[in-house]
């Protein structure tokens, strides 16, 4: 755990056991994402045979939530150490110490009780292998390289409530799901570049701890209907508006940039392959978006809002709104232009003007 000289800012162990204890396990489902593997690379055109492979882990609620809370402890570590020695000199220093951390911890856990409800696939990059969640890669790479997760219960509850054909549903969620997992193990510098961001972003934070907390627990008190009408209406601000310095405003815009040309790739690629081997895919795509569209409940608009959720569901849309303009102009191959480097990544400006980037990447590479 993050310790300098005194407790956690976050008590990890209590959140995964909070999370764990709200979060119903619901039903097994057998994986699909086998057969995704050969479609999803013979359409993009990625991958080769020396790309480190990668396991496909099928898991339920909880363990999702174990799986994260071991990639956030790694990718926060340096924020939280940072402000862990800001708190000695801090005026709430003394409120975020062992009571601080518990507190903390619960409702972290309840935020991912929520959240473990609701994702249905994820790659995740960054979290340390363990014998219960083993991940792919070079034997030296510090997280061990990445895993796909598959949430079973999720996929079950969402097809069921869709009422489409479930072996056609799960195989297209995994076609999304393995275009992330074929991003990755076919881009080496990909990993490292967005770790490098990442730092880079949380390195110009200059939060009070108390401020982080509180947060923690709008949200936390969202969850429980502790909030004021009033303030629901808002929709409170998301963590990433904690933004305060320019550099942070310029890092965000190129991860805005990244995570809207990966997710839309893979909305690009799930439905690009989908009708030759979902049959249904079109009946699937139609009441998906409609599902999108419509949301749930204003407290769980009120949540996404929060924590950032509805700018991931304008990632999807604006990004893959620029795949699909790149690849009609210029191809597949053209379109894998964009994983030669960092520089040749799409900036924000670019996601929303395609025609932009094939001007900057194709001509510079053609002159």
């Amino acid at each position: 755990m993050t310790s300098i000289g005194g407790a956690e800012m976050v008590d990890w162990n209590l959140a995964v056991a909070t999370a764990t204890r709200l979060v119903r396990p619901g039903p097994e489902v057998s994986r699909h994402a086998k057969a995704s593997e050969e479609h999803v690379r013979g359409f993009t055109r990625m991958g080769t045979e020396d790309t480190h492979d990668t396991p496909v882990l099928v898991v339920d609620r909880p363990g999702w939530v174990r799986a994260n809370v071991a990639g956030f402890r790694e990718i926060l570590k340096p924020l939280l150490e940072k402000m862990q020695e800001r708190r000695s000199g801090s005026t709430g220093g003394a409120v975020l110490g062992a009571v601080g951390g518990k507190v903390t911890g619960v409702e972290l856990g309840m935020l991912l009780s929520f959240l473990a409800s609701r994702v249905l696939g994820q790659y995740e990059t960054f979290a340390p292998a363990t014998r219960e969640l083993p991940a792919g890669g070079p034997p030296d790479s510090p997280s061990g390289g990445g895993r796909l997760l598959l949430v079973a219960p999720n996929i079950v509850h969402v097809e069921r409530e869709l009422d489409v054909q479930p072996h056609d549903f799960r195989l297209w969620v995994c076609l999304h799901e393995e275009t992330h997992r074929t991003q990755f193990s076919a881009v080496p510098w990909l990993r490292d570049h967005l770790e490098g961001e990442i730092q880079s972003f949380l390195g110009e934070t200059d939060v009070d701890p108390m401020t982080v907390l509180e947060r923690i627990r709008e949200a936390a008190q969202s969850l429980a209907g502790g909030r004021p009408e009033a303030e629901e209406d808002d929709g409170g601000r998301s963590f990433v508006e904690l933004v305060q310095t320019p550099a942070q405003r310029e890092i965000l815009g190129r991860l805005t940039a990244v995570m809207s040309l990966l997710e839309g790739h893979a909305d690009f690629v799930m439905d690009g392959v989908g009708p030759e081997v979902v049959p249904t895919v079109a009946e699937i795509r139609e009441k998906f978006q409609q599902r999108r569209a419509k949301g749930a409940s204003r407290l769980d608009m009120a949540l996404r809002k929060l924590l950032g959720l509805d700018a991931k569901l304008r990632q999807y849309r604006d990004g893959e709104r620029f795949v699909r303009a790149v690849v009609d102009q210029v191809g597949m191959d053209g379109f894998n232009r964009v994983w030669t480097s960092p520089n040749t990544l799409p900036t924000k400006a670019e996601i929303a003007k395609p025609a932009d980037w094939i001007a900057r990447v194709h001509r510079k590479a053609e002159s």
